[in-house]
């Protein structure tokens, strides 16, 4: 790997030997690198090594030198070192932390991930006043295939010309994506605009005004003088006996332009646009969306882990509830749930709730995100850095803030990143939660920073926050003093001056940390991933620890993912119906006796267990239990077992047979015999009914 670090006219202290030495390799400092050093990053391009260049400013400079090359055969990655410290007020002592960014940047690329196909022909429809729906199709129609729905004539009412086809009525559904949108609708108005010609007859004769330029009829102007139908004889569009026509149409983009959006949930699909008529770069975007797409498919599902229902009873619904694209649905049925791709947007909210890891986040997958996080600290360390905060931010809209912040502290007027935070872009700020957090806590950070931006979607920001409360009831039960959870809301709108505060206060925050720094890699498993992590915390926290830690307690399924649980035993008749309905192995029973067992280290809080009890005999204890009993199956309730009055062997619980004669016992088709019976093992019963059979038969005869 071959690193290539330019001081960008001299405006940032860089010291070539700090870094090369955490690198480990010899650096030369550049100044100009985009321009009269140029030849450097050319002759690097030429070799068989990775190219890492510390700029992104000149990015695409640098592509089209690269193009223009001859030999240029180099993979080239590019990080900014510039506005994430380097210009930063203590950027001198940010040699530990530009030092861990240019090691990241040294990692290889994440294996490539399954991908999602859209495919759209430019079949448009356009949502809106006819006027200005008509304005926004001459703008688009020498690419898009335009049909416009009609809502209101608008400010100055339709075109005389037909330029596109125009539906109008009550629009009932819009559903899909990109290259599958389904449109219904319901045309109830008695003028037929394929049958109208716009020639103004009917307006004209109209006494009321009731018809529009929209050439549609205001029934709560009309007044059925019927003058309209007579001047509409010969083209005959207008009919008011003509019932409502239900239609239904498929397009490939939706361009809405009322006030009222066609889609409430706060990630519309793909393919889906608004428009208030300024904003230039909507229709741009729009004249791209013809051809074949592809977006990366962000999510794994294994069914077998997940806690979503047993038996037709729900458990855990967190990521149903907290997409805010509604890609996600309940199918009890099958016992789990529906990830629709398509609708995805990528967030990964649904994994960082996921009490199993049954949803996992592929973009990056958690090892790779681990690799990235260990580099980033252990580099970090070793080159000297210490109380290590990661920020973690959107790779839009929160590197742009970061990049704002960067630029003022260049010009004198903001602190700037201060030394020991170091940035990490996602492609969405609720892809981590707890498991990757506490291993960041493990690899050595100090504290974890989520900056979000305005653009989350509310139930984001409580997944996240209850996440936090979690983590930072772990780490403090632990003995590890101080807060090193935060959830920094900063709005888009919001001035550098505001983030460089928050940011500041941070900077000067010391929480306690491990003594020793974890090494192990990140498991692919959610569960084992966080099993590493506090195994790794506890062996260095802070003596004595506590029998458990009280952990937040949320509704079942959405509370935290670590606990234990209680059984009442007077209630409880071990019908073993929380065994089949726990997803995780965490209730088992004992087939040499009638007890229930329990392994607190498999429970993941989903509460299936509680709803499944017929006899409400469970309650769940959100906890992290620090004794050896959490990774050993212990009873937590027995009973004798009940004998068959026939052949003494034992079929059941004594409670249990019991509890079933008491209920059983004033039923009608449950007297003499039949009562004595339930008493019985299912071989007895059989042969004692077989045999009541045969006598009643004898006496008959």
């Amino acid at each position: 790997m071959t690193t290539l670090i330019c001081d960008c006219n001299r405006t940032m202290p860089l010291a070539t030997d700090a870094l090369g030495q955490a690198l480990g390799e010899n650096l030369h400092l550049h100044s100009t690198l985009c321009r009269r050093e140029a030849g450097a990053f050319q002759q690097a391009i030429r070799g068989g090594d990775d190219v890492v260049v510390a700029c992104t400013q000149e990015q695409r400079l640098f592509g089209e030198l690269g193009a223009a090359t001859e030999g240029a055969v180099a993979p080239v990655k590019f990080v900014n070192i510039r506005e994430t410290g380097g210009w930063s007020r203590d950027a001198a002592q940010a040699m530990p932390k530009l030092a861990a960014l240019l090691a990241a940047a040294h990692l290889p690329d994440p294996d490539p991930v399954p991908t999602v196909t859209y495919k759209s022909a430019g079949r448009l429809l356009i949502v809106g006043p006819l006027d200005r729906a008509e304005q926004a199709g001459a703008l688009l129609d020498d690419v898009l295939n335009v049909t416009i729905f009609a809502q209101g004539q608008g400010e100055r009412g339709g075109a005389q010309g037909r330029r596109f086809p125009v539906l109008s009525g009550r629009l009932d559904a819009v559903n899909g994506w990109l290259g599958a949108f389904e449109v219904q609708w319901t045309q109830h108005n008695p003028i037929d605009l394929d049958l109208c010609t716009r020639c103004n007859a009917c307006l004209a004769s109209c006494p009321e005004g009731a018809i529009g330029l929209d050439y549609q009829i205001d029934a709560g102007l009309c007044r059925s003088h019927r003058d309209c139908v007579a001047a509409c004889t010969v083209a005959g569009a207008i009919d008011f006996d003509r019932p409502p026509q239900t239609g239904a149409e498929t397009f490939d983009l939706v361009l809405n332009l009322g006030a009222q959006p066609l889609f409430t949930r706060h990630a519309p699909p793909q393919g889906y646009f608004t428009w208030d008529g300024a904003d230039p770069s909507v229709l741009l975007r729009l004249r791209d969306m013809v051809g074949e797409f592809e977006k990366p498919k962000f999510f794994d599902y294994k069914q077998k882990l997940c806690a979503h229902s047993r038996n037709a009873t729900v458990g855990c619904d967190a990521c149903v509830q907290i997409c805010s694209a509604e890609a996600i649905s309940s199918d009890i049925r099958n016992q789990q749930v529906k990830v629709n791709p398509n609708l995805c947007v990528g967030c990964g909210a649904c994994t960082t709730v996921c009490p199993t890891g049954a949803m996992s986040y592929s973009y990056p997958r958690i090892t790779d995100q681990g690799a990235r996080l260990r580099t980033l600290l252990s580099t970090y360390a070793q080159a000297g850095g210490r109380d290590a905060i990661v920020l973690l931010h959107s790779q839009d809209r929160g590197q742009a803030m970061i990049e704002r912040l960067g630029r003022a502290a260049g010009l004198g007027l903001a602190h700037g990143v201060p030394a020991n935070v170091i940035p990490l872009a996602l492609w969405h700020t609720a892809s981590l939660g707890l498991d990757l957090w506490l291993s960041a806590v493990a690899y050595g950070t100090s504290q974890i920073a989520v900056m979000t931006t305005g653009e989350e979607a509310p139930q984001y920001l409580d997944g996240l926050e209850a996440q936090m409360e979690t983590a930072q009831a772990l780490l403090n039960g632990l003995g590890y003093e101080g807060r090193h959870l935060h959830l920094l809301r900063v709005s888009e709108a919001a001035e550098p001056a505001d983030l460089d505060r928050s940011l500041q206060a941070l900077a000067a925050g010391k929480p306690a940390a491990p003594a020793a720094r974890a090494r192990h890699a990140l498991a692919p498993e959610k569960r084992s991933t966080l099993d590493l992590a506090l195994d790794h915390l506890i062996a260095h926290a802070p003596a004595p620890l506590p029998q458990a830690i009280a952990l937040p307690a949320g509704a079942p399924g959405a509370g935290a993912p670590l606990g234990g649980l209680e059984v009442d035993s007077a209630r409880c008749t071990l019908c073993m119906s929380c065994v089949s309905a726990c997803p995780s192995s965490a209730l088992m029973d004992n087939p040499q006796a009638p007890q229930l067992r329990f392994l607190e280290k498999n429970c993941v809080q989903c509460g299936l267990c509680v709803t499944t009890c017929p006899e409400q005999a469970i309650t769940l204890t959100p906890r992290l239990l620090l004794t050896p009993q959490r990774k050993e199956a212990v009873v937590v309730n027995e009973t004798q077992p009940f004998h068959c009055v026939r052949c003494n062997k034992p079929f059941g619980t004594l409670k249990g047979v019991e509890t079933m004669i008491g209920r059983l016992a004033g039923h009608a088709m449950f007297q003499g015999a039949a009562l004595e019976r339930l008493k019985m093992c299912g071989d007895c019963r059989v042969i004692e009914l077989y045999s009541s059979e045969n006598e009643t038969k004898i006496t008959q005869l």
